[in-house]
């Protein structure tokens, strides 16, 4: 049993909104949830955020830049800004400070609450510093 942690996170790399699923979960149902009332310029994430109906059109829709690599099997192969793609790293930097956090890390919290609450003491301890 696993758990994927989704994360927002601001253009300092700061953590800005979490939501968790099961470790089989489509990517894309975490959008679903972290998309809903997002303010940004532009969005920078990988390819599992590739799909038209519910992440492209939404952002559209709300005047956001989908700055999002097209997958592989796509039959129409959109354009995006390569050079602002490289500031993605920025979210993987926020997940590899979450995890210096051993009860993260490790997931001791057998609820999914719980361990949720971990995850936001851990990014407002991340905030402070």
């Amino acid at each position: 049993m696993s758990t994927k942690i989704h994360a927002r996170t601001d253009a300092l790399g700061n953590p800005t909104g979490f939501y968790l699923t099961g470790g089989r979960a489509s990517d894309l149902v975490g959008a679903d949830y972290l998309l809903v009332g997002l303010e940004a310029e532009a969005l920078l994430a990988d390819k599992a955020y590739d799909a038209d109906e519910r992440v492209l059109e939404v952002l559209k829709a709300s005047g956001t830049v989908a700055v999002i690599p097209p997958k592989r099997n796509r039959l129409v192969q959109r354009e995006y800004d390569k050079e602002l793609y490289k500031a993605r790293h920025l979210i993987e930097n926020c997940f590899s400070t979450i995890k210096q956090f051993r009860a993260i890390a490790t997931r001791h919290d057998k609820l999914a609450r719980n361990f949720l609450a971990g995850v936001h003491l851990a990014s407002a301890c991340i905030l402070l510093n």
